[in-house]
């Protein structure tokens, strides 16, 4: 059984690290080769390729909601949010590869809004529960959850985006700008 979930993984990531070099014009021949299995296996574990994409963004999904969703502990004000913050700028600096990858599915949408909402449905509406206890609260400034977490988010990937262009590392003083950056656009 470990083989079968470490064979699936392989593929997974072979077409994630295909897709942030290539887009999506690599195939499953290349990504099969790429992931040292047989093209074929490929078939054992997604239909398709448009299957394969669906778990690509799958996997993000699930890595994202591990690093990012965590139980509020009854604390709705300022913490959790300044937390998710800090947290999201780790995520998205601690792999490159995952970073390009999340931005290419992001500025590519490769699926369908059905699908998004499926596989994003849970991370979404945790963030959209946080920043509404936080306006609760009269931390966070009005507005729609959903905008104010699509602004905060983009906000952290693009700053690191063009740090990772002009710069090799991000230092803590750099990490700790960029979140009091991003608290100060949305704090009440």
């Amino acid at each position: 059984m470990d083989v079968v979930l470490d064979k699936r993984e392989r593929i997974l990531a072979a077409a994630a690290r295909l897709i942030v070099r290539n887009g999506l014009q690599c195939s499953m021949a290349a990504i099969a080769e790429e992931a040292s299995v047989a093209t074929g296996s490929l078939y054992n574990y997604f239909d398709s390729k448009e299957a394969l994409v669906l778990g690509v963004y799958t996997r993000v999904t699930a890595l994202m909601t591990e690093s990012l969703v965590t139980p509020s502990g009854g604390d709705s004000g300022e913490e959790p949010v300044r937390r998710y913050i800090e947290s999201y700028i780790d995520f998205i600096w601690e792999d490159p590869d995952r970073a390009r990858l999340f931005d290419y599915l992001d500025n590519n949408p490769l699926i369908t809004l059905r699908d998004a909402k499926a596989i994003f449905g849970a991370f979404v509406e945790h963030g959209i529960a946080m920043i509404e206890a936080a306006q609760a609260a009269g931390v966070v400034r009005a507005g729609p959850p959903t905008m104010i977490m699509s602004f905060m988010r983009g906000s952290i990937r693009n700053t690191l985006k063009r740090r990772r262009m002009t710069e090799t590392r991000l230092t803590d003083a750099d990490r700790q700008l960029v979140a009091a950056m991003c608290w100060a656009a949305i704090a009440a």
